[in-house]
């Protein structure tokens, strides 16, 4: 860094000179076991560098921090960082100072051990330092840091004495103070490494091995021996929690552990949200704290997924003594959110999520940083920690999910904005060690995707802590042949928001149910159908019970393939038939019709022709298997015990004749419910009415004004190439974007959203979030299917954005849609690579004043009722509203 410059000085003399002067980037780290010590020379420093002009920055941290009074110090700055408000925006305080001051900056930092008040962590202390020294050591600072002696792990210690250019233990000894320059960098002498005793101004060697002993030997800072195991901060408060719940258990009630106790374990652990914390310190006490201490990896904070598993679990057990019984038991393991931090400091990756704070940002770099961390190497201790775990499992297969902090929380699903990945966990130790951290880096990698970028910044999150915790769970499941799978998996909503019959109660809630895997109950599948179950009404389907029953019934399941050791889509007929221990007959029923056609045809009826429709699953009868009197029930208690209406994911299996459920997720609903809407008027003329239908639709009812309509037109959409299909998509999106102050319709063919262009029109949910409605045209083939997205992560995008979901099925009775008007009335949109004429235009807009002279659109929609009607009237009309 250059020759040591006079100019710069410890303010003492008698340092200046062992050290031979301070040079530019010098970071000085001060061990101290009482912080009065650190503050006489952090003055003398802050003193000196004031007197020759230089800009002196105090960082205090925490609300009891104030200035230092002391003569000599009336220029220096002093900011008062709130640790509270969070990791992020703590070090963006410290460091948009050093950014504005650079070199000219003399940076003095209060002692870092208290960081650990607020965050509970050795490992975010390093994280902290490991990225403020550099940055001070980059543009040529100066800059005084401490600790406490003894308060930390080696894991903490270590890292920073080896980042510092500087390092000081200080000691007080029967009134006299003691400095041992144990690290130099760039400098050296015969006597800089030896104790200095500090006689005035002066520092001079200890040269008496007797005076050396008395000072060091009562409070060794060598980390050998029993000192080498130090436990970090967050260790020490779980172990101070289990001696005392020990000796509450030897001798005392367990009520006798201390409230303080209890909540600093919630916040180490838990949240540190206030309204997250309410509910869960009712239903997680002490000792439940102690057992996800025992099964975490690194430190910090678990996320909101495994919050959201774990307190719903505990309100199920203790308000309904069934639960008990019929709850698998879960053996989660947590890899807590400082991991992630680490991660991106350890492989330079912080940086980048630094800057995306800041909305012009948001994309910056973003695709490298993703590259970077799928590349990225893990601290030897993490992965001994998960060896550790995944030797506990075996090869049972396990799924590692994203639990970030803000997930699953009030008011933010990030629903499917993060990856989870299955570990089928097949293979060699080795093997399933790489695939296991393989999984871990693609969840990371996640959390800098396009799409949680922009939910973040929708929802208004940029400045928000958003670590990114995970919870690996063992796949609830039953082995068939080579193939592991639930006999049953799905989504539950304790509010149903699609009242497709007048004798479907809504606060009754309802189900989403799949065979096989949970993955094509919450992800949105354009080719097959799910089972919608509405619980006061479980045998009345969306669908009816007509001839098409058995076509609109789920093909496909998807599945653990052992031997492959990756998912896999495996055929229902197949997958039924394949293992005398699959519950056909509570999962199916015998398909009559199909059994009559294969005798016609001279073939054997098998297993192939039943149906996959739950029907024994679903009777409430008092020898069926009371699933849905428990899923109502369970799904009434938690909507309770949250004050709100929940969404929860769950499994069950048959085990040894008993069906068992594993609930593995619950979270908020973010669904606002149903408000009623005056009805249009009943006088519209049949021209100027666009679109009407006797539902379905999904989400806020309402009648408004529409600005504009835009319509992608099937006919014309169905003979492009799926080249050209992405294109379109990529022209609604900029178009959107150029009118998202507007309320628009969005009317297309197929699935809107879809991931194969064939079935429908492959915008990113990003691309039509500002939309007030979209209708989804069953006019695009058989492939695609009406099947209603209830509980998919697509459905919950919707429902947090407040965007109303219709469908129109051209040839339903009851269903009316004037597209050749619009497509006649409307201004076609050019589209770059794609040849469109005015008579055939893929894409047009349609305003009120196109329809008709200063006409008006409108729109109503009634949830509860199951009608939509939009049409054109003159905007002197009255809207009939809310």
């Amino acid at each position: 860094m250059g020759q040591v410059d006079a100019r710069l000085s410890t303010g003492f003399p008698g340092l200046d000179g062992v050290l031979h002067g301070l040079i530019p980037g010098d970071n000085i780290v001060w061990q101290v076991r009482h912080l009065e010590l650190y503050e006489r020379y952090a003055v003398a420093f802050a003193r000196q560098a004031c007197e020759r002009g230089c800009s002196v920055h105090w960082f205090g941290f925490g609300a009891n921090s104030h200035p230092p009074q002391a003569p000599g110090l009336e220029h220096l700055h002093y900011h008062r960082l709130d640790t509270s408000q969070g990791f992020e925006q703590f070090i963006s305080g410290v460091h948009n100072v050093i950014d504005a001051h650079a070199g000219d900056g003399v940076y003095i930092f209060e002692c870092l051990s208290e960081l650990t008040a607020d965050w509970y962590s050795d490992a975010m202390l390093v994280n902290f330092y490991m990225l403020t020294c550099p940055a001070v050591y980059d543009v040529g600072g100066l800059a005084y840091f401490s600790l406490i002696r003894h308060r930390h792990s080696s894991a903490a210690t270590v890292p920073i004495r080896e980042t510092a250019q500087v390092v000081i233990d200080a000691y007080h000894h029967h009134g006299h103070d003691f400095l041992h320059p144990v690290k130099v960098q760039h400098r050296h002498s015969s006597t800089m490494h030896m104790l200095h005793a500090v006689d005035g101004d002066g520092l001079y060697p200890v040269t008496q091995s007797a005076v050396a002993a008395d000072v060091l030997a009562t409070m060794p800072s060598a980390e050998v021996g029993i000192s080498r195991n130090r436990p970090d901060v967050w260790h020490q408060v779980f172990h101070h929690a289990e001696r005392l719940l020990q000796a509450a258990r030897d001798g005392e009630e367990l009520e006798s552990i201390p409230d303080d106790v209890h909540h600093r374990l919630l916040r180490m652990v838990i949240s540190r949200d206030d309204r997250v914390l309410e509910l869960v310190r009712r239903y997680l006490q002490v000792d439940d704290l102690l057992d996800i201490g025992r099964r975490c990896i690194g430190t910090g904070l678990i996320g909101g997924k495994a919050v959201g598993m774990l307190v719903a679990r505990a309100i199920l057990q203790q308000k309904e003594p069934r639960f008990r019984d019929i709850l698998e038991h879960h053996d989660s393991f947590f890899i807590c959110s400082d991991v992630y931090y680490s991660y991106l400091v350890h492989n330079g990756i912080w940086w980048v999520r630094q800057r995306q704070r800041r909305a012009e940002n948001l994309f910056r770099d973003a695709k490298r940083a993703r590259q970077r961390i799928l590349t990225g190497s893990f601290p030897p201790d993490m992965i001994r920690q998960c060896e550790r775990m995944l030797a506990y499992f075996g090869q049972s297969p396990i799924i590692v999910r994203s639990s970030s902090l803000l997930e699953d929380n009030f008011g933010n699903a990030f629903a499917g904005k993060y990856e989870s990945v299955f570990c089928v966990n097949q293979g060699m130790r080795e093997q399933r060690l790489r695939d296991f951290l393989s999984a871990v880096r693609t969840i990371y990698a996640s959390a800098m995707s396009d799409e949680a970028l922009r939910y973040r910044h929708s929802r208004g999150l940029l400045d928000r802590d958003e670590q990114m915790a995970l919870l690996v769970q063992r796949v609830s499941g039953t082995m068939h042949g080579k193939h592991f799978y639930p006999h049953v998996a799905g989504v539950g909503l304790s509010y149903n928001p699609f009242v497709w019959h007048p004798s479907i109660d809504p606060h009754a809630g309802m189900l989403r149910l799949v065979f096989g895997l949970g993955t094509r109950a919450v992800d949105r599948r354009d080719d097959d159908y799910t089972r919608i179950v509405a619980l006061n009404a479980p045998t009345r389907s969306p669908g009816g019970s007509g001839p098409d029953t058995m076509v609109q019934t789920q093909r496909y399941a998807d599945m653990l393939d052992l031997a492959a050791n990756q998912v896999m889509a495996v055929p229902v007929a197949q997958a039924l038939a394949e293992d005398e221990g699959v519950p056909v007959q509570m999962l199916s029923s015998v398909d009559r019709d199909a059994r009559e056609r294969a005798r016609h045809r001279g073939r054997k009826p098998t297993v192939s022709v039943r149906r996959l429709d739950f029907h024994r699953l679903l009777q409430q009868d008092a020898d069926g298997p009371q699933f849905i009197d428990d899923m109502r029930r369970m799904l009434a208690v938690l909507q309770e015990a949250y004050a709100h209406p929940v969404d929860i994911e769950f499994t069950a299996n048959v085990v040894d004749g008993e069906l068992r459920i594993d609930l593995v997720q619950c979270r908020p609903l973010q669904f606002l419910g149903h408000v009623a809407v005056e009805p249009p008027p009943q006088d519209i003329a049949q021209e100027h009415i666009l679109l009407s239908a006797p539902g379905p639709v999904i989400g806020q009812s309402r009648c408004t004004e529409i600005d504009r309509i835009v319509l992608v037109d099937a006919s014309g959409y169905s003979q492009l190439s799926h080249r050209d299909r992405y294109a379109v998509a990529r022209r609604l999106g900029r178009l959107l974007q150029r009118h998202d102050q507007e309320r628009v319709l969005l009317i297309g063919p197929g699935r809107w959203g879809t991931t194969t262009p064939s079935l429908g029109v492959p915008v990113r949910f990003g691309e039509i979030a500002g939309v007030e409605a979209i209708c989804e045209v069953m006019d695009l083939g058989e492939g695609v299917v009406p099947d209603v997205s209830l509980g998919t992560h697509f459905f919950n995008d919707l429902v947090e954005e407040e965007i109303l979901y219709l469908a129109h099925h051209p040839h339903v009775a009851g269903h009316l849609f004037a597209g050749a008007h619009l497509l006649a009335r409307g201004r076609p949109e050019a589209i770059q690579g794609i040849e469109v004429s005015s008579a055939a235009p893929i894409i047009v807009q349609v305003r009120g004043a196109d329809l008709m002279p200063g006409g008006s659109i409108r729109l109503y929609a009634d949830s509860q009722a199951q009608q939509v009607q939009v049409w054109v009237a003159p905007a002197s009309t009255p809207l009939q509203g809310l």
